[in-house]
């Protein structure tokens, strides 16, 4: 790909975002494509100046992860309003000078678990309340999916803060086998490298012909997802929802539908080269 004036910029604002595969994953589909865009990593402290550089670069969009999907909402024009109601934006859009603020982290999720007809009428429990649980939550319940949140005692209060906004029951996972469960999904950092050996919820949870999903994408077997691999349950890699949320925001951005199959190719490629060089 050759890089001109003409060439569209776009990025990923965090801190820290060395570990960010985004990029490589953009690029690839940009130059799958033919499109004249790069895609850069940015680690920026403060997310406010970040937002004035990409109106002044008049770049097309940008990726925020953590820490400043909700404290970027402040610097846009305009916030999609499930975003608003999940409380955090993932993506920016530049509209022609008019930012729009939308997130397509739950959306992804939905994606990787075959979309919203396998969501439908579902019991579903998700582990966590933070903003990726927030993501996933509104999005699954928008699907049709009866929804039970379960968090650590720790974090009790801010769970059951997000069940009374969706008007859903809310257990500790301590208890969480006593809740109806067709499907899991983790979107707690539980099991996330270094800590490959530790998982939120005890095998003797699962069942076979259940659907469980992982959200930590590193390693891409995390313990929970082997274990209930073992038991016969259907498994989903969190790497899923990170290349699914990654085309939604492709496909915003550009107006095409995103190669999924060439994003997939490349971060599997990456991750497995990583687990590679670590064991």
């Amino acid at each position: 790909m050759i890089f001109d004036s003409k060439t569209k910029l776009y990025g990923v604002f965090g801190h820290p975002v060395g570990h960010s595969l985004s990029p490589l994953m953009h690029n690839s589909a940009f130059a799958h494509l033919g499109i004249n865009a790069v895609y850069l990593a940015f680690d920026v402290a403060q997310i406010g100046p970040a937002v004035r550089a990409l109106r002044a670069f008049n770049m097309g969009g940008a990726s925020v992860t953590i820490p400043h999907k909700v404290s970027v909402m402040d610097h846009l024009d305009e916030v999609d309003p499930l975003a608003r109601s999940m409380g955090a934006v993932n993506t920016i859009v530049n509209r022609g000078g008019h930012l729009f603020g939308c997130n397509t982290d739950g959306p992804g999720a939905v994606a990787a678990l075959g979309g919203k007809e396998a969501l439908a009428n579902k019991n579903l429990v998700v582990l966590g309340s933070g903003g990726a649980a927030r993501a996933i939550a509104f999005a699954a319940k928008q699907s049709g999916a009866t929804l039970f949140i379960a968090n650590r005692r720790e974090d009790e209060a801010q769970a059951l803060a997000l069940a009374d906004e969706l008007l859903c029951p809310f257990a500790l996972i301590s208890k969480v086998k006593d809740l109806p469960c067709d499907i899991l999904i983790n979107a707690t950092p539980v099991g996330m490298t270094p800590n490959e050996g530790q998982t939120p919820v005890d095998k003797s949870f699962f069942k076979p012909g259940m659907m469980v999903m992982d959200a930590v994408y590193s390693p891409l077997e995390t313990r929970l997802l082997r274990e209930a691999k073992q038991a016969g349950c259907k498994v989903v890699e969190g790497v899923n929802m990170f290349i699914h949320q990654g085309a939604a925001q492709f496909a915003l951005w550009t107006g095409q539908t995103a190669p999924i199959e060439i994003m997939q190719r490349i971060v599997y490629k990456a991750l497995a080269k990583k687990q590679e060089q670590n064991s």
